[in-house]
């Protein structure tokens, strides 16, 4: 897992949304730079309070003028249900093949409860508006990711 740091640049990328649209970070930093943040597994304990987090504070993310993406390998269907069930007011992305995620490298070796598979490391970016990749969040519990995230943005 090459995952990227801060001064890369980020590969560009279009995936389907909760709604089956198209969104692409290209588009989304023509407004301002952009949170991607990586995600295992919808409707799951770890990942509803993590983007909980982030739904709660959209209001104070839209006044920094960042937009968030959610991105996991979960059907749109999946991600459908994931936003309806808890009112999500960002895109989640899906990443079904994880493309986007070993482009950017958080896809790779996970262990759990003695089993070793490949999935999506819980890993978020700050891009700015030229692409680049002005930080990396990788040290964060899903239940502080929003604190985190806002407390870089206004250092």
């Amino acid at each position: 897992m090459n995952t990227l740091v801060a001064g890369d640049k980020a590969p560009q990328f279009t995936l389907k949304d909760q709604h089956n649209q198209d969104v692409s970070l290209a588009e989304c930093l023509q407004h301002g730079p952009v949170v991607v943040y990586f995600y295992p597994k919808a409707l799951t304990p770890g990942c509803t309070v993590q983007a909980c987090g982030l739904r709660d504070n959209k209001v104070e993310l839209d006044a920094l003028n960042v937009t968030v993406l959610g991105i996991s390998p979960d059907p749109v269907s999946k991600l459908a249900k994931f936003t309806n069930k808890h009112t999500l007011n960002f895109p989640l992305l899906s990443d079904e093949d994880h493309a986007v995620a070993d482009g950017l490298g958080v896809w790779g070796e996970k262990k759990f409860m003695g089993k070793i598979y490949d999935g999506i490391h819980r890993i978020s970016f700050l891009i700015g508006q030229d692409g680049v990749v002005q930080h990396v969040f990788d040290k964060f519990k899903t239940k502080d990711h929003h604190e985190v995230v806002l407390n870089y943005l206004k250092s």
